[in-house]
């Protein structure tokens, strides 16, 4: 796994989408794809072991994401910011936004912010992620393309003393277009323990970018959150790239698509 990605010089260099024409249905997000920190803050204040932690970005998660466009022929949008320069998975008007406080880590450079940093912070990571997913789905939809969303993620196995069971989680609210169908066939795989809105919920407030994205315009989404020690080598990376794939590419094939399948997490279970 990376330890390190190339610092961002300015919003420019904040965001990347790969493969924009993509024949796919599928958009892939990745939020927390790099720990890179621009040049002018420095390290926050932070020693080199935090600045390669979870608090940072998402280990593995790029590297899942990477491989899975690839076999999907999908997009791929991916931040090419930390997360602790701004969360591009909160809103606005998240407390976390900056978060002067990661798990048990003090963040020293993200501490009492005035409004015009903390402004300065969104433009170079946030703005720019968003726009780019903004028109990447206007411009799929202004052609009449399929278009699904999907968010890679990755989570530590103890998060505050707690450890996380789940290899895999898949997270979703009522619209279950997309999570119905990933979990039951994860769950089909012999030895794997899923979690269903686990570690996390939307209503923990880390669901922002598919809501802002996608259940505002009604597509089928989902977030993926795969626990790090099982993507922490590329070995790990292709397995759980290869699965993913062929779960989404199986799921295509049976024409649920866009508007087929359950939409309600009620209809679902009727």
């Amino acid at each position: 796994m990376e330890s390190a990605r190339a610092a961002p010089q300015g919003p420019s260099d904040a965001v990347l989408v790969t493969n924009r024409d993509a024949r796919g249905s599928l958009v892939l997000l990745c939020d927390h794809a790099s720990n890179a920190l621009p040049p002018e803050l420095g390290s926050l204040g932070l020693d080199p072991a935090a600045l390669t932690a979870h608090i940072a970005w998402d280990p593995g998660a790029i590297e899942v994401a990477t491989r899975m466009a690839r076999d999907l022929d999908a997009v791929l949008i991916e931040s090419r910011v930390s997360r602790l320069v701004a969360d591009c998975n909160r809103s606005l008007d998240a407390p976390d936004l900056v978060t002067p406080m990661s798990e048990t880590t003090p963040v020293p450079g993200n501490q009492n912010l005035s409004p015009a940093e903390r402004e300065r912070r969104i433009a170079l990571a946030w703005r720019p992620f968003h726009a780019a997913i903004e028109e990447v789905v206007a411009e799929r939809l202004a052609r009449g393309a399929e278009t699904q969303l999907v968010s890679i993620h990755s989570y530590t196995p103890v998060y505050r003393g707690v450890v996380r069971p789940w290899q895999i989680g898949i997270l979703h609210d009522d619209d279950v277009r997309l999570a119905l169908p990933m979990i039951e066939a994860l769950q089909a795989v012999p030895g794997l323990t899923v979690g269903d809105n686990q570690p996390y919920a939307p209503s923990d407030g880390v669901y922002f970018t598919l809501e802002k994205h996608g259940r505002s315009r009604d597509l089928a989404c989902a977030m993926v959150e795969i626990r790090n020690d099982e993507i922490a080598n590329e070995t790990g990376q292709r397995r759980w790239a290869d699965l993913l794939s062929k779960i989404l590419a199986d799921h295509a094939k049976r024409g649920a698509g866009m508007t087929g399948g359950a939409r309600h997490a009620g209809q679902a279970n009727a």
